[in-house]
Order: C-alpha cells, then structure tokens, then sequence
C-alpha cells in the first residue's frame, strides 16, 4: 500500500523511551523528513499486534530490548491536497517504554540515536509535536495523567490538522511541512 494517496489509513507505532532525564531520539535518515529528530518507531506489519510492532522497530532502529509501559498518546493525521484528496492518512500509537537490553546504535533507517537531556530536546531539529508527546510520556511515567485515549487525541488534534491541511495544499513546496504533519517515526 502507497504511503501517498493511500486506499486506507496506515498505522505507525513509536516509543518515547525515557531513563531519568534523557530522552531517545533518533535522527531520520530514510526519505520522510530526513535529518529530523524524533522518537523510534515504524509501521505495523499485517499479523502484528502494535505493541509487537514497537518493540520489533525499537530493535530495528535503535538496537535496543524495551519493556512497555502504557500507551502515551493515539493520534490521528489526515493531509489532504489541494483537490480534497487524502494524501496522507495515519493512525499513530505512541507507548512509554524503558530500555531493559541492547546495545543503543542506529540502525535501518535512522542516521543517528542517541539519549538527549529532556530539556535540550528542544534545541534540536525534530518532528512535529515530538516535545508534547515526551511530555504525555512523562506525565504518564510520573502518574500525574493518565494515557491519552482516541476522543482525546482526536480533540487536541482538531486545530492540527487544519493546520497541517492548509500548509499541504499550498504547493509542492511545502512537501516538508506536510510529511512533518504525518508525525514521527514512520520509516523512510
């Protein structure tokens, strides 16, 4: 199935993975937002769960054994074209995770991996709305919010996607906003 102009909605997996106060980012190295910094992740495969999915894609790009937490954030990302046409549509699903194993090092579509203090994250060139879902992950971890369930996502995403829309009908020119929109860890 095409990522672009897709017959049905995609869905990706990523892992904010916390130690402390470090963070892992991965740099993206495939064709979707290359030289990015985001969260690991990738696509659910046909007959995987996505919680085997993130796991298989942590190893895969990171070279790292996670354990999972809970979910941190299900959201919704729908670009469409100038036309109306969807162009882009996922389905993403974030998990709070924990490093238990592995040797961290970039691997299959990630130029770089690395842990990054939570509050130099900032500083770094990365996907949108990378920083609320750390925050999500920490509140989460630190049991001051729960998980953020679909009708959540769906709300705080509401302003996004118009937003997203607009900058996608533009021109081919904005192709980097518009993949930027699409979220992060969904391998190139």
């Amino acid at each position: 199935m095409s990522r672009e102009y897709p017959d049905s909605p995609r869905v990706g997996v990523g892992a904010v993975i916390l130690e402390g106060d470090l963070v892992l980012l991965i740099q993206r190295g495939g064709t979707i937002l290359p030289g990015k910094w985001s969260i690991p992740g990738g696509l659910v495969e046909l007959g995987e769960t996505t919680r085997e999915a993130v796991c298989r894609e942590i190893v895969e790009e990171c070279g790292l054994e996670i354990e999972l937490v809970d979910v941190c954030g299900v959201l919704d990302r729908v670009v469409c074209d100038a036309d109306g046409r969807v162009r882009y549509h996922w389905v993403l699903v974030d998990y709070l995770a924990v490093a238990r194993g592995g040797t961290l090092r970039a691997g299959d579509d990630a130029a770089d991996a690395r842990w990054v203090r939570i509050d130099d994250v900032e500083t770094y060139d990365t996907t949108d709305g990378l920083m609320d879902m750390i925050k999500r992950a920490i509140d989460l971890r630190d049991g001051t919010t729960g998980s953020m369930n679909d009708s959540e996502a769906n709300d705080s995403e509401a302003n996004d996607s118009e937003a997203n829309d607009s900058e996608a009908n533009d021109s081919e020119a904005n192709d980097s906003e518009a993949n930027d929109s699409i979220g992060r860890g969904l391998g190139g």
